[in-house]
């Protein structure tokens, strides 16, 4: 009876985890209430903008892929929140700069990227680089990195609208906090969820399935946003 729940567990995770890939494929971005209304107003709107923030982090599935990627065999704390504070210091950096300095990028080159940020985890947590190199790269580092391409790729949502200048700042701030606050919600149920996972039987059988899938998410980003980069 337990090992049939282990099993039921282990196959909803993973039919979550596709779920999301799907919906992604089909709904990543800004939806038109939230183009209405950064189309329509200026001047500090800081509680619209937190809302809008953290929105987008909740159904931007290819940040929370990599995030799920990122704390998947991290046990302690500590190592949760260093790699989380790389990953946060990455895209806050790119985000103001990409915005407030007027940083053009292709928007479908930097989500393959992120794509691929996905793919290099899920790699990553089968110890793909161990095998291959011999040694595993600075993960830390490897997480600021790709942190810096997740932040332009938010930047380039909100270059789509072309914001008045007015207050540009303190609503790109509001942003950023948002952002945060959606992340921080996020990371709260995944923890929950791998933690719980972690003290079942299945999670050991079904890790080298689950970053397999990772990597079949990532891989399934890059090509949607390479096709679309190619038919533009």
């Amino acid at each position: 009876m337990f090992n049939n729940n282990n099993n039921w567990l282990s196959r909803l995770g993973l039919l979550l985890l596709l779920s999301l890939v799907a919906v992604n494929a089909l709904a990543h971005g800004v939806d038109d209430s939230t183009r209405s209304f950064l189309q329509q107003h200026s001047g500090i709107q800081f509680v619209p903008f937190l809302y809008i923030g953290a929105k987008h982090m909740l159904t931007g599935y290819d940040h929370l892929l990599f995030l799920v990627g990122v704390i998947f065999f991290l046990y302690r704390s500590r190592d949760v929140l260093l790699y989380v504070t790389m990953f946060t210091l990455g895209h806050s950096i790119t985000l103001l700069w990409g915005v407030l300095g007027n940083i053009q990028v292709n928007a479908h080159l930097i989500d393959a990227i992120i794509g691929l940020s996905v793919v290099y985890k899920g790699f990553d947590n089968l110890g793909g680089f161990k095998q291959l190199l011999g040694r595993q790269p600075n993960t830390r580092s490897a997480v600021l990195i790709f942190g810096l391409f997740h932040g332009f790729g938010l930047a380039t949502k909100l270059q789509e609208f072309q914001l008045p200048e007015h207050e540009l700042l303190t609503n790109l701030l509001a942003f950023n906090i948002g952002v945060e606050f959606g992340q921080f919600a996020a990371l709260a149920f995944i923890l929950i969820a791998i933690n719980f996972w972690r003290r079942l039987p299945s999670f050991e059988r079904f890790a080298t399935l689950t970053n397999t899938l990772l990597m079949s998410a990532g891989l399934m980003l890059m090509g949607y946003q390479l096709t679309g980069f190619t038919l533009q």
